[in-house]
């Protein structure tokens, strides 16, 4: 058989080995189709490459706890969770503060869901290497990447109509008495002011703190 034609005839006949071998796929509902990305900002992104974590992706992402999120686990949104959280955020339509005090809720509901599952219902405020049990707690390094995937996440499914998440915001002034400490972001869509939502101050089940960033920079 000559060259050329041997080449023609074999590649013919991949062709219809891939074609029938995607038709078996496709029948067998097994046909991989990539996840579509999160639109999420560099710094944000950069929040799980530091600790080798995957980012937030549709209705999936990385919970950090025991402090620097030395434990994770990949938590999946059910179809439950989301319709928990809609219904939480349709009580923020109205207007920007409506949405935050929503957003609130919405964080606590997240706290109290994964609490029993991770053991973090033990968790206290202002956790750091000094807790008593470290693996059930969050620092706040933790909880900013835990609340920013929680608010992509939302953000991706429509529900902040008010905000956008915006880039985690750090404070931390030795020669001021400051001690180190961060937080994830809301930017108000009309006024392009950014909001904080801290869950690192506050216990298990409570309302993360929400105030201005330029406020939450002068605190302590």
């Amino acid at each position: 058989m000559p060259a050329l034609f041997e080449s023609t005839f074999l590649q013919a006949g991949c062709r219809q080995a891939r074609r029938a071998l995607i038709a078996s796929a496709i029948a067998l509902g097994c046909l991989w189709q990539p996840v579509a990305a999160m639109e999420i900002s560099r710094a944000v992104a950069q929040l799980y490459t530091d600790v080798s974590a995957y980012p937030p992706k549709p209705g999936q992402m990385t919970v950090c706890y025991g402090l620097m999120c030395r434990r994770r686990a990949e938590f999946a949104f059910t179809t439950g969770d989301r319709a928990a959280l809609t219904s939480i955020m349709a009580g923020g339509k109205s207007s920007a503060a409506a949405e935050r005090a929503a957003v609130q809720k919405a964080v606590i509901w997240f706290d109290r869901r994964l609490g029993p599952i991770l053991g973090t219902n033990k968790r206290v405020a202002n956790a750091d290497f000094r807790a008593a049990d470290v693996t059930t707690n969050f620092d706040c390094w933790d909880t900013t990447r835990n609340v920013t995937g929680l608010l992509v996440i939302m953000q991706d499914w429509g529900l902040l109509r008010h905000h956008t998440v915006g880039d985690p915001r750090y404070r931390g002034n030795p020669l001021l008495g400051q001690t180190p400490h961060n937080t994830p972001i809301l930017v108000e869509r009309a006024s392009n002011v950014q909001w904080v939502v801290d869950l690192w101050t506050r216990g298990y089940g409570q309302a993360p703190e929400v105030m201005t960033a330029d406020e939450w920079m002068r605190r302590d």
